[in-house]
């Protein structure tokens, strides 16, 4: 029996193995393809900082990045996308691209940049796993590095303002779903009966904003409009990750969830009694 890879990964919520989409992306991969991984949920500390997640651990080696981590995956004969016509392999990449490039900038914006959502979700659930004192000023970071990436690469003219950055965003984000839902129509996943990479790489992207509990969600009601979309998360949800890596059943991780919720809620108001002090300081760093 071959030994199971290590992947090094954020860990699990809402109903998830993992609430990261790089790292839910490689996950459902290798629930597709038949590959046996090793979970190594990471937290940030000093020596995870700068290390890039999720990373396939290997004896001689690191692969990082979903990308270069399902093409190896590829070559080791877990190849879901075998049978693929030469087309649908070219939609594959296609899809892949329009991800990246209309989704994921308003979700970076609607879990980092969006007040509501970064105070009351991301912030204290990120928070709550990384050690003090790094937890005061990565989340922060974290926060500053996606705002700046948006800025980058949408906040060319005409978009000057913030505002308009914002509504270009969600504006694509929204036509993104809506192409997505068209294209999956009333298949179970993109290609047939069968999950592909590019149900993986739609599962990464959808799957948190589809589970999170957030206050603020335009994109979010924007996705429940669409039901086969909705669908499709829960279905991949309930089919490959009935018991999660930990070895809960969903009720066992609902019990844990729900300790972890009332201790991300103290973290949350203890951090932000520091941060009104702290604040400028750590974003100074």
């Amino acid at each position: 029996m071959a030994i199971p890879m290590e992947l090094s990964c954020w860990g699990g919520d809402w109903g998830l193995p993992s609430i990261h989409t790089d790292s839910l992306i490689v996950m459902a991969y290798a629930k597709f393809s038949g590959a046996e991984l090793k979970i190594q949920t990471i937290d940030w500390t000093w020596k995870t900082l700068r290390g890039t997640v999720p990373a396939l651990n290997l004896e001689d080696a690191v692969v990082t990045k979903p990308v270069h981590i399902v093409n190896y995956l590829r070559k080791q004969k877990y190849n879901v996308d075998y049978d693929l016509t030469a087309k649908q392999g070219a939609d594959t990449l296609a899809y892949i691209a329009l991800l990246e490039e209309k989704l994921h900038p308003a979700l970076l914006h609607t879990f980092w940049v969006d007040a509501e959502n970064y105070s009351n979700v991301t912030r204290p659930w990120f928070a709550s796993r990384t050690p003090f004192p790094l937890n005061f000023y990565l989340p922060c970071r974290q926060s500053s590095a996606a705002l700046n990436r948006i800025l980058l690469t949408k906040g060319e003219p005409p978009l000057h303002s913030i505002t308009e950055v914002e509504t270009k965003i969600y504006s694509d984000a929204k036509e993104c779903l809506n192409l997505l839902s068209h294209r999956l129509g009333t298949s179970q996943y993109f290609f047939g009966n069968k999950p592909t990479s590019l149900d993986a790489f739609v599962f990464g992207f959808l799957a948190p904003l589809h589970k999170a509990h957030l206050p603020s969600g335009q994109l979010q009601q924007h996705l429940k409009q669409l039901p086969s979309l909705a669908h499709f998360c829960d279905n991949i949800i309930s089919t490959y990750f009935v018991l999660n890596d930990s070895g809960l059943s969903p009720t066992g991780q609902d019990t844990v969830d729900a300790n972890l919720q009332k201790l991300t809620q103290l973290v949350n108001k203890e951090s932000n009694l520091i941060e009104k002090v702290k604040f400028s300081f750590a974003c100074a760093f």
